[in-house]
């Protein structure tokens, strides 16, 4: 079973905490979405009809986003469903997968389900949980995977890896005899981002490399599931053969045209977030907590007992991530909100202390 973050319902009836009242910091979700245009979109949507199974409109917004071949992109059920998809299409029993971690535990899951062996490559807090990318191309040179997943930014710990790393990394993969699966699920949420697409949509990127991306995220619409592929089209056309027909429903991909549509939306809440994620570190440095914050705003605070301190928020109304899923047994990963509910956060964690 994997571990994530938002609130888990069964847990929640099992210790008699109504989650009406709770306040999710754990779930990486833009406070302040979703954009207008999206509710608009979703009270005009007639649910009768089946959804387009080509996500036509969809496939040519984003291409026209990335500015590529809308037969490169594949839309999917969640950034989730397409990870699944990629190991079922692409990994055969006995064959390599390479994790750089501390990452995502889906990429783990995936590739074990398909069979593979698992190599991991990992950062620590020693090193301020970034990895060298020479270190990391050794070992894709010697393990020689078939897949080797990376979260870039990462999750949980926030470390970007630059354009022209990945793809040197996606070379070293090809040349291994592999592909390299980039997650560019967060890339949005960066400091510095221009919301203009990827830097990577303006290189030649190799067959080798595929990116994966997220809507639900920065446009917080989590509840409606949608992410897309960017690859090769003939990848494209080998992994969408294991795709169930209608996965993308008919609200998703209203929502995401109508997301992709707003141009100011990003521009203007990235900036607030930002903000808030500036006032919350500060908050809980100023409580002595030990706090780690690289690329995204996001960030890991080191309480010393992950499990106990989540638990005593959540019996407070506030729900933090226990990073132990993430091999980080002593830390919890925060997500900054509006600033009323930062402060309040910082009110109650002064009480545990």
């Amino acid at each position: 079973m994997i571990v994530h973050g938002a609130l888990d319902h069964a847990e929640l009836a099992s210790l008699g905490i109504d989650p009406g009242p709770l306040i999710d910091f754990s779930s990486n979700i833009n406070p302040f979405g979703p954009p207008a245009g999206v509710a608009a979109a979703l009270a005009a949507l007639n649910p009768t009809p089946y959804p387009d199974r080509s996500c036509h409109q969809l496939r040519h917004a984003i291409a026209g986003h990335h500015g590529c071949d809308p037969a490169e992109i594949l839309p999917g059920n969640g950034a989730n469903e397409l990870i699944h998809l990629i190991a079922r299409a692409l990994l055969c029993p006995g064959d390599r997968a390479l994790v750089v971690g501390p990452t995502f535990g889906e990429y783990t899951y995936v590739c074990q389900l398909a069979g593979a062996q698992i190599v991991e490559v990992r950062a620590h807090e020693r090193g301020q949980f970034r990895l060298d990318a020479d270190v990391l191309a050794i070992a894709i040179k010697r393990a020689r995977p078939r897949l080797t997943w990376l979260c870039t930014p990462n999750n949980p710990t926030g470390v970007d890896f630059s354009s022209d790393t990945i793809l040197s990394l996606a070379e070293t993969c090809a040349a291994a005899g592999g592909l390299l699966v980039v997650d560019r699920a967060y890339r949005s949420f960066l400091r510095d981002s221009d919301h203009g697409g990827d830097p990577l949509d303006d290189v030649a990127a190799p067959a080798s490399l595929l990116r994966l991306y997220s809507l639900t995220k920065s446009y917080a619409i989590a509840g409606l599931r949608l992410g897309y592929l960017l690859a090769e089209a003939g990848l494209i056309v080998r992994i969408a053969a294991y795709q169930p027909t209608w996965s993308v429903s008919s609200p998703a991909q209203a929502a995401g045209l109508a997301a992709l549509a707003d141009d100011a939306f990003l521009p203007t809440s990235m900036p607030q977030i930002w903000a808030g994620s500036d006032a919350l570190r500060d908050g809980l440095l100023a409580l002595g907590m030990p706090v780690h914050r690289d690329d995204l705003p996001f960030m890991l605070v080191h309480p010393g007992d992950g499990a106990a301190t989540r638990l005593a928020l959540l019996r407070r109304g506030y729900v933090v991530r226990d990073c132990a899923s993430f091999g980080l047994q002593a830390w919890v990963r925060v997500a900054p909100r509006r600033p009323e509910e930062n402060a309040r956060l910082l009110d109650v964690w002064r009480e545990l202390l």
